[in-house]
């Protein structure tokens, strides 16, 4: 009798990352480049990367990288190169056609990411819009490359079980009518905000970079069970909770993860949901001070990673009642000095829980 594996065979991909900005940290943008791809289930084959000195308007990445690449490619073919930059259509069809695969770049891994974990209506919506926004001036060359290297695969998902079309007129269309759903939510949602306001219910909201462990926190605070998970992006939806704090109710909020450079598709796409954060009356900014680079230098960056979200915040005008809460202190071989601004918690643990309410209440008073 033959076995037979149920198990679906990994997409291979190499990834090139593109330094362009003098301070650029390769370790950082390698680590955060290939977390997002293993977060879609590929194979990653290699990593190739290039200082941008001289930009190529054709392909980004110089005549001598491509030539590098490709060379590569002939004896070790891939099913997809992922590019971390943001590509236009010419570029992308340009690179398809030197590699002879599918190319697809920083923006469209993140929009397939989000597709894959959309579960909600109001997710899928935000996410089919994003996706149609980025597709629409790209038309050209997705067409060209997904004709040739099948329809299929990173980058060509929709949300949920949906068919990714890809026809200007149908694009166009459904742009109009995603706009109009997702301002209906968005008038649901100011109602509803209005109503808590009027009942004087305080609102919290848990920011962070993505993969800090907001999910797991707001189980913790809520003795819930809020699917989480060691994966970027495990968690799209908003998910409010009820807490009990000092003899009244609090809704604490977790809202989608950052990245850096977080694609402004996206920002416009989940404008709804950012907003639980702008309007919150305390932010809980959580923050992994143990996570560290998959490169051999194993280089810490939280530091970086609480920048990018700060900058997004600011960006939405966020309330600038913020505490920072330092998640799985338990990993921690040593605590460093924090401000009264800070505190250190294990969500996992349970371990400065009881602190952080403190905190919480004296903020919201």
């Amino acid at each position: 009798m033959k076995t037979y594996s149920t198990q679906t065979e990994k997409e291979k991909a190499i990834v090139v990352v593109v330094l362009e900005q003098k301070g650029d940290s390769k370790n950082r943008k390698t680590d955060e480049i290939v977390r997002l791809a293993l977060s879609t289930d590929l194979s990653v084959e290699k990593v190739f990367s290039q200082n941008i000195k001289e930009f190529s308007r054709a392909t980004v990445i110089g005549s001598g990288k491509v030539k590098e690449i490709s060379d590569y490619l002939k004896d070790n073919p891939v099913d997809v190169v992922i590019v971390d930059y943001k590509l236009i259509g010419s570029q992308i069809k340009n690179l398809s056609d030197a590699f002879n695969t599918r190319v697809i770049d920083r923006v469209g891994l993140v929009l397939d990411i989000f597709a894959r974990g959309a579960k909600t209506r109001e997710a899928k919506l935000q996410v089919r819009l994003a996706q149609n926004l980025y597709n629409l001036p790209r038309l050209a060359a997705i067409q060209g490359s997904s004709g040739r290297f099948g329809s299929g695969g990173v980058g060509m998902r929709g949300p949920g079980e949906t068919k990714l079309e890809l026809d200007r007129r149908i694009l166009e269309n459904e742009i109009v009518a995603l706009k109009r759903e997702i301002a209906k939510i968005k008038q649901q949602r100011l109602v509803n905000r209005r109503e808590r306001q009027k009942n004087g219910i305080k609102k919290i909201a848990i920011v962070g970079y993505t993969n800090a462990g907001k999910s797991s926190l707001l189980n913790a605070l809520t003795r819930d069970n809020i699917y989480a998970e060691d994966k970027y992006f495990a968690t799209l939806d908003t998910t409010s909770r009820k807490m009990f704090l000092d003899g009244e109710n609090v809704l604490i909020t977790d809202t989608v993860g950052f990245i850096s450079d977080l694609p402004h598709e996206l920002v416009d796409a989940f404008a709804s949901t950012l907003e639980e954060a702008k309007d919150a009356d305390l932010i809980l900014h959580v923050v992994d001070p143990t996570a560290v680079s998959l490169t051999p230098e194993k280089e810490k960056y939280f530091e970086k990673s609480m920048q990018v979200t700060n900058k997004v915040l600011d960006e939405l005008g966020a309330t600038k009642n913020r505490l920072i809460v330092y998640n799985k202190a338990d990993l921690l071989d040593e605590k460093f000095a924090i401000s009264d601004d800070e505190i250190f918690v294990s969500a996992k643990n349970k371990e400065g829980l009881e602190q952080l309410k403190e905190k919480i209440k004296e903020r919201l008073q």
